[in-house]
């Protein structure tokens, strides 16, 4: 006769080993989640840069000039935290809707789009070439407030934009 009684079940030591596999395994999947998402966030931001890009340009061949900025945003910013981000390209429809961050917002209540039109010879630009535009993005979310490593880079003598955003493109009227 044994002394040893046969269990069925589960000791507590096997239990706990079990749920601490578990628990590190669902940790490693959540921080991928989130890395996957942070990504797919700064594409969209990246594509929504393209799409503007795009209108800028249909919006200078039909009306000879960029649309101005607003001045409702942040500073002398056109903002997307106002929901009237570049509303002459939505209005004349080069744009289907007012474009916003996936994120909404910079930590500034200001948006994380960034647009203004700089008139010619601004910041010691060459005022042969016309007024432009600087259009970019304040914060993506896999440099910070780092330069993206897709940012063009925009600048101008006196003022370097690819310093205060971390992407950045700006273009000439003429």
């Amino acid at each position: 006769m044994s002394i040893f009684r046969k269990s069925k079940g589960f000791t507590l030591i096997e239990l706990l080993v079990v749920i601490s596999i578990i628990s590190l395994l669902s940790s490693i999947v959540l921080a991928s989640l989130n890395s996957a998402r942070a990504k797919a966030r700064d594409a969209k931001r990246l594509s929504d840069m393209h799409q503007m890009q795009i209108a800028l340009d249909m919006y200078l061949g039909q009306f000879g000039g960029y649309p101005g900025s607003d001045f409702l945003g942040c500073g002398t910013w056109d903002v997307s935290g106002d929901g009237t981000f570049i509303t002459p390209l939505v209005s004349n429809k080069f744009l289907p809707s007012n474009i916003s961050d996936p994120s909404l917002d910079a930590g500034n209540n200001c948006g994380n789009y960034r647009y203004y039109r700089y008139p010619a010879g601004g910041a010691g630009c060459d005022s042969a070439r016309g007024a432009y535009y600087v259009l970019g993005i304040f914060v993506t979310e896999k440099m910070g407030t780092g330069s993206h490593p897709s940012s063009p880079g925009w600048s101008c003598p006196a003022r370097n934009w690819q310093g205060e955003m971390s992407w950045v493109t700006g273009k000439f009227e003429k």
